[in-house]
């Protein structure tokens, strides 16, 4: 009001020609805007001692759009070697100034923290901010060089303005950082990750220093850690598979070590695909093929598909890939006009890092996304269920004490961390 002060008048606000509020000060505030919120708005003023009215003010529209979305990307690529350098980089959608951006790592069953919900308002987790990990200008976030304690699942988000506005936290993202050769490797017989039900496996831990103690465990949809039958030593032998079977499995000594786990898909139909268990190293040469359950079929003509996406139609069923490269790392299946179509695999590569040894993509990552995405985040989160100490250093990174992460699987299981339900597409920030 132009004359007679604040302390003269009370004021009535109005949204869209109708009473909005009781609140008679001179400025309304929204605490959280929505959607709901939108619409035309007018005041007007009454003094106190006459009861005099003002005119009804000029309307001022308030439009709400969509919340803003933070999205989290990762360069070079998520899955890394001990001593590599990755860099998180996040951007808000549609807007690019003002914005000051914040990681976060993904943990379960925290107190006090952030929780990120499904769709249906189930905890999936909770984010804890990274040490020092708030930028006043750029969003992007480098961890160099990485450590075996950084694999996890990470989110960013974004704020501006006074008081602060904040998106949604990001999709997330997740980093697989390897380190050194396990020290046993588990070996499977039919070498291939597909397998028909009925058919026969063995399973077993090679090429550790120490012969005892070791066993073949296994993790599969029922979300359940446990002991693989059949065991004679540190060989498991299943004489009749069956499509429960699907799952991860590595080998487990007592005294902690571990290998790499490995997938197995156990198939109900009549075609898998032959593909490597194990990644395959750049430069080699590969064959893929089309496999059946009974008599092969007269015409053997198969279509091999990579990401969804027709690669090659070979009359022989099998596809060969001369030269591996780096770019042929993807999700395979093959198809067959009459016998139906495989299931899908992910071809592992292994490269070669800077100081010349051989590098592979962690193999749980592949094993998860051909069996379930979700599950890969589960079982990252199963990771980080024991409360982390957590510290900044000098260039602001985070260091976390972790287990093995077949030990803290185990753990999550035991304390129902893992869900097998929900699809990450299904997260709400």
């Amino acid at each position: 009001m132009k004359a007679g002060g604040d302390t003269e008048w009370t004021y009535s606000w109005y949204k869209n020609d109708r009473l909005s509020s009781n609140r008679r000060t001179q400025e309304f505030t929204v605490s959280s805007v929505t959607e709901s919120n939108g619409g035309k708005y007018t005041c007007r003023g009454e003094r106190k001692h006459d009861f005099q009215s003002s005119e009804i003010s000029d309307a001022v529209t308030l439009t709400v759009s969509d919340v803003a979305q933070a999205v989290l990307s990762v360069s070079p690529q998520s899955w890394l070697t001990e001593g590599d350098s990755v860099t998180l980089s996040c951007e808000v959608t549609g807007s690019s100034t003002g914005w000051t951006f914040s990681w976060y790592r993904a943990v379960l069953y925290r107190q006090g923290l952030q929780q990120i919900r499904d769709v249906h308002g189930s905890v999936l987790y909770h984010v804890e901010l990274l040490s020092d990990s708030r930028r006043e200008a750029g969003g992007s976030y480098t961890l160099s060089p990485a450590a075996l304690t950084h694999t996890g699942v990470y989110v960013c988000r974004a704020e501006r303005g006074e008081p602060a506005y904040q998106t949604q936290y990001s999709t997330a993202q997740t980093l697989w950082i390897t380190g050194s050769s396990p020290p046993a490797s588990l070996i499977i017989s039919p070498s291939r990750t597909q397998h028909f039900s009925n058919d026969s496996l063995s399973l077993s831990c090679e090429g550790q220093s120490d012969s005892t103690g070791w066993r073949v465990r296994r993790y599969t949809h029922s979300g359940e850690v446990s002991d693989c039958s059949s065991v004679t030593g540190s060989t498991c032998s299943i004489s009749s598979l069956y499509t429960s079977l699907t799952g991860v499995y590595w080998c487990q000594s007592e005294s902690g070590g571990g290998s790499d786990p490995l997938n197995i898909t156990v198939h109900n139909g009549d075609v898998i695909l032959d593909s490597p268990v194990h990644p395959v190293t750049e430069g080699d040469s590969l064959t893929l093929r089309c496999l059946f359950r009974s008599t092969k079929p007269s015409n053997l003509t198969a279509d091999f598909y990579k990401d969804g996406s027709l690669l090659q139609t070979q009359t022989t069923g099998e596809m060969i890939i001369l030269t591996v490269s780096k770019s042929d790392e993807g999700l395979y299946h093959c198809k067959h006009s009459e016998k139906g179509q495989s299931p899908k695999s992910w071809l592992s590569v292994r490269g070669v890092s800077s100081s010349g040894a051989p590098v592979s993509a962690l193999s749980l990552l592949s094993s998860l996304m051909a069996v379930s995405p979700y599950l890969l985040v589960s079982i990252v989160l199963g990771e980080l269920k024991c409360p982390p100490s957590v510290s900044g250093t000098d260039n602001g990174e985070a260091t976390t004490a972790t287990k093995p992460w077949f030990s803290l699987m185990d753990e999550a299981v035991g304390n129902e961390a893992l869900d097998f339900t929900t699809s990450v597409d299904d997260l709400v920030r």
